[in-house]
């Protein structure tokens, strides 16, 4: 919401939305009545941003207005009427792509051809190997991922405990794919307490600190490990999030949104459907799947409105 802060910032002073110099820290927020935010909702109305962008700065927007009175620095009245704002409407098309089974695939084939001087997968193409089949199985965000400890995923039952958003936990069952390569990685890892995933020498070894214990991997790395393997096996780029937009996609059609929702740590149901991005041909076979009336054919001559009546 910051930047949100700061592009209302530079509107209100008249500077480019990218001059750094100014900020939305000690703007004097407070002193905004309604005519200042309808203007600036007039200014956020004509950028080219989508709509979830441009109601993303009245969220802010308000949220600091909010924060205003709570400290009675507005009165109840004047931020009534200072937050009383339209949202935009309108629609996009959900970001990001659908990641096909194939190129999945591509990517565990790149991570096994890693391989050590003896000849073996080396460690990083284990450890990258489990970490797509989790993505992919599981759907968890970067900073989720790298968080995972070794005692958060239970072996015998093939759960997942994950830490998301707002410090909620919720439990990811595994599917057997994700968990053969899991169980390839921790023979290699060990069993020992760190995080499931870090960091890696070059010669494929779990990497330490001067207390002795794993480091962990940061979020980019989970970016950068996908470019390289993308890059390996030759397709095109896939994101993290692709990820997670491909394991929402693929579940939707096998359970309802509610429990997709639960499981990938969506406050709302609503939310966990604007991650839906799978292809048009799915959407085109779904629409030929439908039933087709059963109509008299056409005579010789006469278009589709003049077709006579069908038989009772």
């Amino acid at each position: 919401m910051q930047i949100c802060m700061d592009h209302l910032a530079r509107m209100l002073t008249g500077d480019r939305l990218d001059d750094a110099a100014v900020t939305g820290q000690g703007q004097p927020w407070h002193h905004l009545r309604y005519e200042h935010t309808a203007w600036l909702r007039e200014q956020v109305d004509q950028m080219d941003w989508s709509p979830a962008y441009r109601n993303k700065h009245l969220a802010a927007l308000r949220g600091v207005l909010k924060e205003a009175w709570k400290l009675g620095l507005l009165s109840t009245d004047d931020h009534q009427r200072a937050v009383a704002l339209a949202p935009f409407g309108g629609h996009r098309e959900p970001a990001g792509q659908h990641v096909p089974d194939a190129v999945i695939g591509a990517l565990i084939n790149a991570c096994d051809a890693d391989r050590s001087p003896a000849g073996a997968t080396s460690g990083a193409g284990l450890r990258d190997a489990a970490i797509i089949a989790v993505l992919d199985a599981c759907g968890l965000r970067r900073a989720e991922l790298v968080a995972l400890q070794y005692p958060d995923y239970d072996r015998a039952r093939r759960m997942l405990t994950v830490i998301g958003k707002g410090d909620k936990q919720r439990r990811i069952p595994v599917n057997s794919f994700a968990a053969r390569r899991l169980e390839a990685w921790l023979a290699r890892r060990g069993t020992h307490r760190g995080p499931l995933f870090p960091r890696l020498t070059r010669g494929g070894t779990v990497r330490t600190g001067p207390d002795g214990r794993p480091w962990q991997m940061n979020p980019q790395a989970v970016r950068d490990i996908l470019a390289k393997r993308t890059e390996q096996a030759a397709t095109t780029a896939v994101r993290p999030h692709d990820l997670r937009r491909t394991f929402i996609s693929n579940l939707l059609p096998q359970a309802d949104a509610i429990m997709t929702a639960r499981l990938v740590g969506h406050a709302s149901p609503s939310t966990t459907l604007r991650y839906d991005v799978r292809p048009d041909e799915e959407a085109r076979d779904a629409v030929e799947r439908l039933r087709v009336p059963t109509v008299a054919p056409l005579l010789p001559g006469t278009s589709a409105d003049q077709r006579p009546p069908a038989a009772p």
